[in-house]
């Protein structure tokens, strides 16, 4: 029998959302399911830390070679955009693999302020090895400012 309690320990602690990545591209692109029309980004402003979770779905080739964080001025992710964490060259060509990266918003407000920016917007960029190779990606918003009842809650679309 499940549980009739109703808990949230988690999901009103963090914010995770994944996202379907599928660029048809081999430059880097901002996590989006549509090649980079919808992009995926995160108000950092209301967090203290930001962390990506990036896993090759589809490995039509070498699959995912590369994850940055960027951080811009606006959610489009399009104005004074700021490399604030780079994973260098990987391979990650499996589909039990995956990638890691996080960073703080103290170390996005130092970078970006470092260019004359205020960015507050984080997203993933990534790198895949061929037009066909596609990622889940997971975003976690970290230490909410205003930590609340749904943070975190089912998507069904």
């Amino acid at each position: 029998m499940a549980s009739a309690l109703s808990s949230e320990k988690i999901g009103s602690a963090l914010f995770m959302a994944a996202y379907d990545h599928d660029p048809g591209a081999t430059t880097a692109i901002i996590t989006s399911a549509d090649g980079g029309t919808t992009k995926k980004s995160l108000d950092l402003s209301l967090y203290a830390a930001f962390g990506v979770l990036v896993k090759p779905n589809i490995v039509g080739g070498g699959g995912l070679t590369k994850v940055e964080i960027i951080a811009a001025d606006d959610s489009a992710m399009t104005t004074n955009v700021v490399v604030v964490k780079d994973s260098g060259t990987i391979a990650a060509d499996a589909l039990a693999d995956y990638a890691f990266l996080e960073c703080t918003a103290e170390e996005v407000a130092q970078l970006s302020a470092a260019g004359g920016y205020s960015s507050r917007y984080v997203a993933a960029r990534l790198t895949m090895a061929t037009n066909t190779d596609e990622a889940t990606v997971v975003y976690i918003g970290f230490q909410p400012r205003h930590p609340r009842s749904g943070l975190t809650a089912t998507t069904i679309s």
